[in-house]
């Protein structure tokens, strides 16, 4: 006889959900971090305070979509993909965090309704496969590539750096920080290598006070009794303990008979040290520079033969020092005719607010510069180095691929017109997963009106009329809270940047909606500690 007891499968403490009550745990989590976020979308939106519980307990002010995503801890399964696809564009392309996760949000959103209207996941699927075709050609047709044109490219690199700093705390000083921006990115010479570019953050003065600097800034001071200032440099970068390269044995004790003998050891300690300097001198340099510390007796011995030497200075210093001046980090000094120096100009040192730093002037890699950053608080330093990252990373995409496009919610009004298009010449059930994909981008312009405290209704329809009778150029000017022409206003974004935040978006909540089976693990057993019994 068969029994009717329910048959356990899965281990003892594994959880399983299933159909509509898992797809409804993945719409419930997605939905509630694009929610998060969206309050920090546009010109108008809001800062976050992010507060670690540690014991060095650390404030952060932000509306930086993968600062604040990356912060918070996340349990949701669906939640945790919306942190992946803001971190990666973050990765991708430097901005449009906010933007990918919410619009992800607001296609769950639309898929929620269309699901208890019973239509099935996969036609949804379909219908948004279809859209997105569609939403991307319309964006490819209306970009525009002024790559040829030197001056017109360069307007509009900064009117995308503009467009970017408008929604950060930079925005005050944007017209500065573009040109820092553009300057800098365009230092690079299309190669769009960003560590050649350095941000120094110094606390004092105001965030007008930020400058670019030709060259390199190192946050080191010069050891004692050494050159200031040295020309045609000849730099040595290593990575080495100065302390003599000891053989180090756990727990190992040294006894000696006499007070005389510690003084011996001494002296050969001494004596290691002085031969690793002189190692050291033979390759010729005249700038020794340490990633580890050097100690009293091999600076002076570095003074007395006219070396400057610098020590502790950080990993990310050596390593972008050894860039930009085209030199080696070296850990032994056998052979100095295979290791290779890096050179430059000059060496000096300069003070910024009370800070000595050593500037390096004429680097072997000419595109190398440094944007100090000066601003009243740590977190207003670590906002304002995220927000001009986010710019830098977004100008050296634009260098590569040179389409631009509209911003202001031109561009997904642009995009939502021409999905509604093609829904209104779809027969079937796909037609209505169309019209939801439209819907779910003309939310975007509306969140951001909403976030400016303007009547989003009212903007929207204006934009959407506007749309269809094929003014594609038309978006919000937050300025004024009304719609006006983006080319008028300069309202430019990297091509780049939509594209991949139409893509990630769409396929995240692709992923997301095909959920229909959520099974946990069962937590690993903990077991008692015998060991001390």
């Amino acid at each position: 006889m068969v029994s009717l007891n329910p048959v356990q499968i899965l281990r003892y403490g594994a959880e399983e959900e299933k159909s509509e009550t898992a797809r409804m745990s993945s719409f419930v989590g997605a939905i509630a971090i694009g929610d998060l976020v969206k309050s920090t979308l546009g010109p108008k939106g809001m800062d976050k305070i992010l507060q670690t519980s540690s014991n060095n307990e650390t404030i952060q002010v932000t509306n930086d979509g993968a600062t604040i995503l990356k912060s918070i801890g996340v349990d949701n399964p669906a939640a945790k993909v919306l942190v992946d696809i803001s971190k990666v564009q973050d990765d991708e392309v430097g901005d449009g965090t906010t933007s990918v996760v919410v619009l992800a949000c607001e296609l769950l959103k639309e898929a929620e309704a269309l699901v208890s209207l019973k239509i099935h996941p996969q036609t949804i699927i379909t219908g948004w496969r279809k859209a997105v075709d569609a939403a991307r050609k319309a964006l490819t047709d209306a970009a525009r590539d002024n790559g040829k044109d030197d001056v017109k490219f360069r307007e509009d690199l900064m009117n995308i750096a503009k467009t970017t700093l408008s929604s950060k705390i930079l925005t005050q000083h944007k017209d500065m920080f573009a040109k820092l921006a553009v300057a800098s990115v365009l230092r690079l010479k299309g190669s769009g290598n960003l560590d050649a570019i350095q941000l120094i953050k110094k606390l004092g003065g105001n965030l007008s006070d930020s400058y670019l600097d030709e060259g390199f800034l190192l946050d080191k001071k010069v050891g004692v009794n050494q050159p200031k200032k040295i020309e045609n440099a000849k730099i040595l970068i290593a990575n080495t303990p100065m302390d003599t390269d000891k053989i180090k044995v756990f727990g190992s004790r040294v006894r000696v008979d006499a007070v005389s003998k510690v003084a011996q050891l001494e002296l050969a300690e001494k004596e290691k040290m002085k031969g690793k300097v002189e190692k050291i001198l033979k390759h010729g340099c005249n700038v020794f520079i340490n990633r580890q510390l050097i100690y009293n007796y091999p600076e002076q011995l570095f003074s007395d033969a006219g070396v400057m030497a610098i020590e502790h200075a950080d990993f990310e210093g050596v390593e972008r020092l050894a860039l930009v001046t085209g030199g080696e980090i070296v850990s032994t000094f056998d052979c100095p005719e295979k290791v290779k120096l890096g050179t430059c100009d000059l060496i000096e040192e300069i003070m910024i607010g009370e800070d000595k730093l050593l500037k390096f002037s004429g680097v072997a890699l000419g595109e190398a510069c440094t944007i100090v950053l000066r601003g009243a608080t740590q977190q207003i330093l670590d906002e304002a180095e995220r927000s001009l990252h986010d710019a830098l990373c977004v100008l050296s995409q634009t260098v590569k691929e040179t389409r631009t496009v509209f911003g202001g919610g031109c561009s997904e009004m642009l995009m939502a017109d021409a999905v509604n298009k093609l829904a209104a010449k779809t027969p079937g059930k796909e037609a209505v997963a169309m019209e939801a994909f439209a819907k779910a981008l003309r939310q975007l312009p509306t969140i951001i009106a909403d976030n400016g405290g303007y009547d989003s209704a009212d903007l929207i329809a204006q934009m959407r009329a506007a749309h269809t009778n094929g003014k594609h150029t038309i978006g919000l000017d937050m300025e004024r809270g009304r719609i006006a022409d983006m080319s008028e206003l300069g309202i430019t974004e990297s091509f780049q940047v939509k594209r991949q935040v139409l893509v990630s978006g769409a396929e995240a909540a692709e992923m997301i909606i095909r959920v229909d089976n959520i099974i946990r693990a069962a937590p690993r057993q903990r077991m008692p500690d015998h060991r001390h019994h």
